[in-house]
């Protein structure tokens, strides 16, 4: 899953950025209002942290963005302004939840994947599509009720895929969305092909044939039958 981590604190974004990333989650980081405004333009995201005072701009502003732009990205602010007005004004306007600081990053945690649960995956703590069986609280995968062995990378690509059933998704997207701010760096994308190779090799060894489609000159997508 993909975050956005808007919050001009120093040592508390640090903090945030290595625990997510500790936790699985790919993470991208925006220091100001700016920043921020320029990357949910840009990009997708599974759910954006928002910090409310921003040197540059109110970060109530960026939640207006995300709703006007009709973003599917969730949205979870953590602010020092704990007022009941503030936390009102940020839920009327659209975003998933509010915590104060300072928090527990346990619960940070919780709240996160239970935005995303509510925007992907209607709620459920479990995913099943076909003979796939997903906990993703667990990162666990069952084929035919048997546990399926994946690297990080194979496990994101396959619960990108089951957020997005029998769409194409391109390999542009696919590594933006997999591999952050990492995927501007790369000469090609020919190392997606290598994990999906990979990942359909061995969801086909369980008995899963022909859940993911090479859309040729295009990218890939998950047949729902």
């Amino acid at each position: 899953m993909k975050i956005l981590i808007v919050e001009d604190e120093a040592p508390l974004r640090s903090t945030l950025l290595e625990f997510l990333r500790h936790e699985g989650y790919v993470c991208e980081v925006a220091e100001t209002y700016q920043q921020a405004h320029e990357k949910i333009k840009l990009y997708q995201y599974d759910c954006v942290l928002v910090d409310l005072t921003l040197p540059d701009g109110s970060g109530l502003n960026l939640v207006r963005t995300l709703k006007a732009d009709k973003s599917v990205a969730g949205v979870l602010i953590i602010s020092a302004r704990g007022s009941l007005d503030d936390k009102v004004q940020g839920l009327e306007l659209g975003a998933d939840d509010y915590l104060p600081k300072p928090f527990h990053l346990a619960e940070l945690n919780a709240r996160l994947r239970s935005i995303i649960r509510r925007r992907q995956f209607q709620g459920q703590r479990h995913i099943v599509f076909r003979d796939l069986t997903i906990f993703p609280d667990q990162t666990l995968v069952l084929v035919k009720e048997k546990p399926l062995t994946l690297t990080r990378r194979e496990y994101d690509l396959l619960l990108f895929l089951l957020a997005n059933p029998n769409r194409v998704l391109t390999k542009e997207a696919i590594a933006e969305h997999i591999w952050g701010d990492d995927a501007d760096m790369a000469d090609s994308f020919d190392f997606i092909y290598s994990h999906f190779k990979n990942l359909r090799k061995k969801l086909q060894e369980h008995g899963a044939d022909n859940y993911i489609r090479t859309i040729y000159g295009l990218g890939y997508k998950l047949e729902t039958a």
